[in-house]
């Protein structure tokens, strides 16, 4: 449903932009009305970033949190150039930006109920993100890239390898200064570092939604969610959540289901917005 009339401030879609590394990431932020202050969301889109989570956010948004969409560094017209790394760098600069005191004062922001969404590549990074930064309330993956797993690969299946460089040269369109070849070496050179599995221990103070989609050729299930899931279930974490939609990779025929389930999520883990 949309927000009563008459709430003021009003809602509003603004842009947000933010210093990293010496560029400017473009982002857009989608404020509710109210006097807040709001819960704040932060959604990570993924590689090269076709499928951004606008609908998430305008329904987030509805629901009464803050959201955050925006380019990383050598994407989509944004200065710099592209690689996971950048990615990792960016998405923490932003979370920094948005607990600044004159950005919170300004948005009516809260950044004490600052949670972390991502899709394929964002998932990844969304987890890595909350695994490096406590103060980040709640995290939810969808569809998650695990790097690590796919690196380790690579490093051992040549045929693989090739396969991945040959898929990543195919997106490279709307990014800037890599390479199919660049993108499958930084992933090489990560090696554990970027393991979804191992970030258990760090995670297991904090609500965690990893959802996977059981028609996924880009992430598929089998690789990408489930071990995840064993892993964090084993280390015990307490507050684990998982579901599985019988769905492609982008989640194109389930958007509802799982914006409902990315609320309810929210709801239990930063709490109901005002």
């Amino acid at each position: 449903m949309d927000p009563p009339d008459g709430l003021q401030p009003p809602a509003a879609t603004l842009p947000l932009n933010v210093r990293s590394a010496g560029e400017t990431l473009l982002g857009i932020l989608h404020l509710p009305p109210g006097s807040g202050p709001h819960p704040l969301v932060v959604l990570l889109h993924g590689f090269p970033g076709n499928e951004r989570n606008f609908d998430l956010a305008q329904v987030l948004r509805r629901a009464g949190y803050a959201t955050v969409v925006f380019h990383y560094r050598g994407s989509w017209g944004v200065g710099g150039t592209y690689a996971w790394r950048h990615v990792l760098e960016d998405s923490a600069r932003v979370i920094a930006a948005l607990r600044e005191p004159d950005t919170v004062a300004k948005h009516r922001l809260d950044p004490e109920r600052l949670a972390v969404v991502g899709h394929s590549l964002g998932g990844f990074a969304a987890l890595m993100t909350a695994a490096a930064d406590s103060q980040v309330r709640a995290v939810a993956s969808v569809a998650g890239f695990d790097l690590g797993t796919v690196g380790a690969r690579c490093r051992t299946d040549p045929v693989a390898r090739a396969a991945f460089v040959v898929a990543f040269e195919g997106e490279l369109l709307p990014l800037r200064g890599t390479s199919g070849e660049a993108l499958v070496s930084e992933m090489e050179r990560a090696g554990g570092e970027w393991s979804l599995a191992r970030l258990a221990p760090r995670l297991a103070d904090r609500p965690v939604l990893l959802v996977g989609a059981g028609r996924d050729d880009v992430a598929p299930v089998q690789i990408h969610h489930e071990p995840v899931v064993a892993a964090y279930r084993s280390y015990a974490v307490p507050r684990l959540e998982h579901r599985v939609f019988m769905t492609d990779h982008s989640l194109s025929d389930c958007r509802v289901a799982l914006a409902r389930t990315v609320i309810d999520f929210l709801e239990r883990s930063v709490g109901v917005a005002k």
